[in-house]
């Protein structure tokens, strides 16, 4: 298998209180293709929105596909002004195999905001196996 340096995949864009999953390894096709193996090594997040938003992510195992959040997978909570961008990075890359994923979570924040009407973009950043 080649390994692939690019974007694992496009801008990711969640609006309002919502979760869904944004990426499964082996399912979601990549500018490479299809990936069997996923390193991803940053998640850039940036609230386009009014208002304050929670924004959480998840690394799911073994799961196709996934648009629930489980708290016990969640590997970032963050409170995003309005205009503010962060980014989750880790030392070495966060290994996906077939059917592991990815999802995300906009929400209210304790205060600030409501979060309805936040506009959440996300940007995972890797190398893909085609």
């Amino acid at each position: 298998m080649a390994l692939q340096k690019t974007k694992v995949l496009n801008i990711a864009s969640v609006t309002g209180i919502n979760t869904v999953g944004i990426f499964t390894a082996g399912v979601t096709s990549t500018d490479a293709g299809t990936a069997s193996t996923t390193y991803v090594k940053s998640v850039v997040m940036h609230n386009t929105g009014l208002g304050t938003a929670r924004v959480s992510l998840y690394i799911n195992p073994d799961t196709n596909p996934v648009t629930v959040a489980v708290s016990t997978n969640r590997i970032l909570r963050v409170d995003l002004a309005p205009n503010e961008t962060t980014f989750f990075e880790t030392n070495y890359p966060i290994v996906l195999t077939p059917t592991d994923a990815i999802s995300v979570e906009v929400n209210a924040p304790d205060a600030g905001g409501t979060g309805i009407g936040s506009a959440v973009n996300f940007l995972v950043n890797g190398d893909v196996e085609v």
